[in-house]
């Protein structure tokens, strides 16, 4: 059951109640009980305080049928994002698969929600590719908010691995002026399947399927001088050599010339059912290789690899890997986003 501020609530477990003070998101609400205190509590565990409520007044005017089902829907739902503890995701835009049982995380429906942790607000149009290329969102979300799009079953899981988001960013009085961005949803189908691809963060309320759409530093900044236009390398490019095919490194880009690419197993293949040790460690050097050689070809500055810890059999063969290149610098990551599970190589500009 869906509950306003105001509303007066009783809990279903516990004696007492209080007053609604404020809606967290499409599960989770805020209430001051008759204590005086205030704490978040789950929807499912509220019930309406049915004593307080007055008498419903006679109808006088009621709805013309042709408005019923527009004062049917219910309007997009738009809360804040994680107001209980610091984000530590980077600014940016987020695409979320946010299942409804937490302690299932592969079954039940989940909601589809787009976060907004910029300080612009943000306008998008969300388009998928199911038998033909269809439109099935678009409004808006102020800053640092997130919007559910829609809640899927599991069986409607096909409808949504493919797509496109396009955005524009808005706020009166802009640090800087963004070019829109029009972002590929591309997510293998095997990851809705996996326990381990559900990941916790501080973006969504729970273990959520998190696709970074675009990061704020990752963004074009718009202008109208001269000077910062030639001196702009993106601005320049586009000005001097046709558009070129989307690179394997472009997939895993966050930022200007930097990329973080993940080689657990389960982020490179839907099924590892029958294969070796040996096998998978083939996979991922083979994945590191074609990607690093493609970022040394597009002038990527600096790939982040997320080896993860188990034996460290990946992370000693990418160092012996390394040997072989050069102009390349390999340290650690930085344990405050990865923990001691990943390297960053970077690689020098050539002459």
């Amino acid at each position: 059951m869906k509950f306003k501020v105001g509303d007066k609530v009783k809990f279903i477990d516990e004696i007492g109640g209080g007053v609604v003070t404020g809606v967290l998101d499409s599960k989770l609400v805020r209430v001051k009980t008759d204590d005086g205190f205030e704490m978040p509590v789950m929807s499912m565990n509220l019930m309406p305080d049915y004593r307080s409520m007055p008498a419903p007044e006679p109808v006088r005017n009621p709805i013309p049928p042709n408005l019923i089902e527009k004062v049917a829907e219910e309007p997009d739902f738009i809360s804040d994002i994680n107001p209980w503890r610091k984000i530590r995701e980077e600014q940016g835009v987020y695409l979320g698969f946010e299942p409804h049982e937490q302690q299932w995380l592969l079954t039940g429906d989940m909601d589809v929600v787009l976060a907004n942790n910029t300080p612009y607000e943000l306008l998008y149009s969300v388009f998928m590719k199911r038998d033909v290329v269809e439109g099935v969102d678009f409004s808006s979300v102020p800053p640092n908010s997130k919007i559910v799009i829609e809640t899927i079953g599991r069986e409607e899981v096909e409808n949504w691995i493919s797509g496109y988001i396009q955005i524009l960013f808005h706020s009166d009085t802009p640090d800087n002026v963004y070019l829109p961005v029009h972002s590929v949803i591309d997510i293998k189908t095997g990851r809705f399947f996996k326990e381990g691809s559900y990941k916790d963060n501080t973006i969504f309320n729970g273990k959520a399927i998190v696709v970074n759409v675009i990061t704020l530093n990752a963004m074009q900044v718009a202008t109208t001088n001269e000077s910062d236009r030639k001196s702009d390398p993106n601005i320049s490019q586009s000005k001097t050599i046709p558009l070129r095919e989307k690179q394997l490194i472009d997939k895993y880009k966050s930022a200007q010339g930097e990329a973080i690419v993940d080689l657990h197993i389960a982020e490179l293949v839907d099924n590892i059912l029958g294969l070796s040790s040996l096998d998978m460690i083939n996979i991922q050097i083979d994945t590191f290789r074609k990607v690093l050689n493609n970022a040394m070809k597009n002038d990527y500055r600096k790939v982040t690899f997320i080896h993860g810890v188990g034996n460290g059999v990946l992370k000693s063969t990418i160092i012996r890997e390394l040997e072989d290149y050069e102009g390349l610098e390999n340290t650690m990551a930085s344990i405050a986003k990865f923990g001691v599970g990943a390297l960053d190589v970077n690689i020098q500009k050539k002459d």
